[in-house]
């Protein structure tokens, strides 16, 4: 072999030898995995046990607690990211107690999140629902960053709340966004949410996920919208329920997460860039946690060159409640079981809301006087606020007024003409009731399935918007159309009913701004009008003075006012037996 050779051969054997050595140098892709934890419209489910039907209860904090900690124990807790995505401060007596009567303590809810160690929420609509006072102590007693990048100040023109948050994890940067639904000015009286104004979530989105990639550079984008999956009847202004939109419309999301409109979800869609963003809704009361599974592949000079995203729903409702956090909350429970479990007054006969459904009620007759009594208005508006509520013969407590009358609403008092007021009943009824001359033998209520039963027996509309009227003596053709279906043939008291004169009328805040359709779609007034006809409003919710007013009288009675039935009454009497059957279960 001669030299040259010689020497070639050593030049390649050296090359080989060189390019083996940086083969077993080259570190392989790191590997990082993160769980992102999703609780929403929680509504003070804070412990298994139903203070207002004094029962037992499924979901609550106290399992989402067991869950989180088995997660932190078997990834570790640089591997799990806890979110919340408002509608905490309203529903079970937990909150309503540290809202309204014990207001000098620390707010349980800022305390859960704390002890929980949630890493960001948002505010959600029934949170705003308790008034500037308590959310905004809920907000400065927690470390959490509470967000809402949409929710305006409008002395500034910048968020009121933190537009967005970064949480890091193993080296990796997940930045969080948070949004509310705007409906808010639609919903609730503007004392509640003064100073604020409530931009659009998709435009509001697009704004920010641009800032955020461009000044936080991150990993992973979040979107937690308190707002549901898709609107399906989109309302002129307001799109309430955005997720979907925003997914398939706005680039640079991973996953959004929903709330809001109490429905299970678990869905992939395509942005506007052909990449997948999950979409994730654990519904509602805790009962389960949406959980985005993330795996990150990542390079030796920190580039993430894989990213893999699923989403999934877990049951919390079997879990056994942790102990450490039962033993932790035990005096604020005992606190709120001392306050619902106080005896206000006794009962003299059943009052069932689901009766409410099928014409005048005890259950309805008691919250109109008491309603037109507070407001001396001339005419009361109301609808039961669910279908389950009951007031048993024997002592009455605290904890069943929140099941007599389920939300935080003031009492307003408004002005509208006859023909306003007509007009109002008949968009009530049209959501409520079925046409027997389109639909002949079928039945009263509109239910959601075609064919309901007692394990189906949904309504296609929530019963809260299901208004009927007292001082006013009327009838509901249940044979026809819309808009021939109520007459009223006098007041109350036997004299004339004027289309053409103004009354008054007492209605909660939340019809009294929109709520429902019902001012709107039914007598016509828009937002300005709305307001300017408003005269009166409590400032204390109306439930306060229930309890008041039952402590003064010391029992309620069944009775019921006859002032207004379905006619003809027996196609109605028929078809009502059919759906009482339903509507109970039996």
């Amino acid at each position: 072999m001669t030299r040259i050779k010689i020497l070639a051969l050593l030049i390649i054997m050296s090359i080989t030898s060189a390019a083996g050595a940086a083969d077993t140098t080259t570190q392989p892709p790191r590997e990082v995995r993160l769980k992102i934890v999703e609780t929403s419209d929680v509504h003070g489910n804070f412990f298994p046990y139903n203070f207002i039907t004094r029962t037992p209860w499924n979901g609550s904090m106290a399992r989402v607690a067991t869950f989180v900690d088995s997660l932190r124990s078997s990834d570790g807790p640089e591997s799990v990211i806890l979110l919340d995505n408002g509608d905490i401060l309203q529903g079970q007596p937990t909150v309503y107690y540290y809202n309204f009567v014990d207001t000098a303590s620390r707010h349980i809810a800022s305390e859960i999140y704390d002890y929980m160690s949630y890493d960001a929420a948002t505010i959600g609509n029934h949170d705003v629902e308790t008034g500037h006072k308590v959310y905004d102590r809920w907000i400065e007693a927690t470390d959490v960053p509470i967000m809402g990048a949409n929710v305006i100040d409008t002395a500034t023109g910048l968020p009121y709340l933190r537009p967005y948050t970064i949480i890091e994890r193993q080296g990796i940067r997940t930045a969080v966004i948070g949004m509310l639904t705007p409906g808010i000015p639609m919903w609730l009286p503007e004392p509640l949410w003064s100073g604020l104004r409530f931009e659009d979530i998709t435009t509001s989105a697009q704004k920010w996920v641009e800032t955020v990639r461009r000044k936080e550079n991150p990993d992973i984008v979040i979107g937690l919208f308190h707002s549901g999956y898709s609107d399906a009847s989109r309302r002129p202004g307001l799109t309430e329920n955005a997720c979907l939109e925003v997914a398939r419309n706005v680039a640079g999301f991973d996953a959004i997460l929903g709330g809001h409109d109490h429905q299970r979800a678990n869905r992939i869609v395509t942005n506007p860039e052909g990449r997948p963003v999950v979409l994730l809704n654990p519904a509602n009361d805790a009962k389960a946690v949406g959980v985005l599974d993330i795996t990150l592949s990542i390079d030796s000079d920190g580039t993430i060159i894989d990213k893999r995203i699923t989403g999934s729903l877990a049951d919390v409702d079997t879990l056994n409640p942790s102990p450490e956090y039962m033993s932790h909350f035990g005096a604020q429970r005992q606190a709120v079981e001392n306050f619902t479990g106080r005896i206000i007054g006794r009962s003299e006969g059943l009052f069932d809301s689901s009766e409410s459904l099928f014409g005048p009620s005890p259950f309805m007759t008691l919250i109109h006087r008491l309603q037109l009594q507070l407001t001396g208005a001339d005419i009361s508006f109301a609808a039961p606020l669910s279908i389950d509520a009951v007031i048993k013969p024997g002592d009455v407590r605290v904890s069943d007024m929140f099941g007599l009358y389920k939300y935080e609403n003031m009492l307003l008092t408004m002005k509208l003409t006859g023909r306003e007021i007509r007009d109002y009943l008949e968009e009530s009824y049209s959501i409520w009731v079925d046409t027997a001359a389109t639909n002949p033998g079928r039945h009263l209520l509109l239910f959601r399935s075609k064919r309901p039963s007692a394990n189906d027996n949904r309504l296609r509309n929530p019963a809260y918007n299901f208004d009927s009227a007292a001082g006013i003596e009327y009838t509901v053709d249940i044979t026809q159309p819309k808009g021939k279906r109520v007459n009223i043939t006098s007041m109350a008291d036997g004299t004339p009913f004027d289309p053409a004169h103004t009354y008054t009328v007492a209605v909660n805040s939340y019809r009294g701004n929109g709520g429902g359709d019902l001012m709107t779609r039914g007598a016509g007034l828009s937002k300005e009008e709305m307001k300017q006809r408003t005269v009166a409003s409590t400032d204390i919710d109306l439930r306060y003075y229930m309890m008041k007013e039952i402590e003064k009288n010391g029992t309620i009675t069944p009775t019921t006012d006859h002032n207004w039935r379905f006619v003809p009454e027996a196609l109605a009497d028929s078809l009502s037996e059919t759906d009482r059957k339903i509507i109970k279960g039996h």
